[in-house]
């Protein structure tokens, strides 16, 4: 059995990062859908692409257009979103 006198628990490592808020519902229209890229090179032997992406085998490319582009936020180009989509059949 062990007794420590003045001492408290370790905290548990806080997460800097504000949680996760649901935004409005956003209307868009799927435009085009294709397989993921399997790296094809060019002509001259190299990768077309400037940076490498790695597609997953079993994904789709989605091409949407947002029906009413001020509903998305100012800063939607940084990349610090996820989006979830919800399909629904017309």
């Amino acid at each position: 059995m062990e007794i420590i006198i003045g001492s408290i628990p370790p905290l548990p490592p806080q997460n800097r990062k504000p949680p996760p808020t649901a935004g409005p519902v956003i209307n868009a229209q799927l435009l085009h859908v294709r397989p993921p890229r399997k790296g094809i090179a060019g002509p001259s032997g190299r990768e077309r692409r400037s940076r490498s992406a790695n597609d997953p085998r079993a994904g789709r490319v989605l091409t949407i257009m947002v029906l009413d582009g001020s509903q998305l936020p100012p800063d939607i180009d940084s990349g610090g979103y996820d989006v979830s989509i919800r399909l629904i059949r017309r």
